[in-house]
């Protein structure tokens, strides 16, 4: 199975069309959307293509595949306009290995404070807006966080892939940046 995973989009039509042709192009059987879907939020400058409407129909197209989590940013009234659940605050997927994949949008739960997972599993967040794909160590976890669609602060837009057990970190133009086996 390979999923696409993205989060912080906060709004921009224009960037979610970019992740949108990525997702045209990488064909995933499903999208793991880590929250902050359509509103900007108070400590955000509003996103380049900042257009709610235009996002929830861009989600609303591929309804079929998303796999959703609760931001921060989320709302009520977010539900009512998208087509899919959007409203946990995490959801937890098992590869075709049996490892989990505990997805969340990284307000609640972080690197800092962790679920109880089992060992070889990994931990998807986003929340930072910053990219990591590392190990952690004493748990034996993989940290996992895809970093932003529209409002990077680590210098570039991205998402990430998941697929035959291998975990990759792309540029929303497509350029891989780091690869980690779970």
């Amino acid at each position: 199975m390979k999923i696409l995973i993205a989060s912080d989009i906060h709004g921009s039509a224009r960037f979610c069309s970019t992740l949108a042709d990525r997702i045209d192009e990488e064909a995933p059987d499903r999208i793991l959307l880590l929250g902050d879907l359509l509103y900007h939020g108070p400590r955000n400058a509003l996103p380049d293509g900042y257009d709610p409407k235009t996002v929830a129909r861009i989600l609303n197209d591929l309804k079929d595949r998303i796999v959703a989590v609760r931001g921060n940013c989320e709302a009520e009234v977010d539900q009512m306009v998208l087509e899919f659940p959007c409203m946990a605050d995490y959801t937890e997927l098992v590869d075709d290995r049996g490892r989990m994949l505990f997805a969340t949008h990284g307000h609640l739960w972080n690197p800092e404070n962790l679920p109880y997972l089992a060992f070889g599993s990994a931990f998807l967040y986003g929340h930072t807006h910053k990219k990591q794909l590392e190990r952690e160590n004493a748990a034996g976890i993989l940290l996992v966080n895809p970093g932003s669609v529209s409002i990077p602060k680590d210098g570039s837009r991205s998402f990430a892939l998941f697929e035959d057990g291998v975990f990759s970190l792309k540029a929303l133009s497509g350029e891989p940046i780091a690869e980690a086996a779970l």
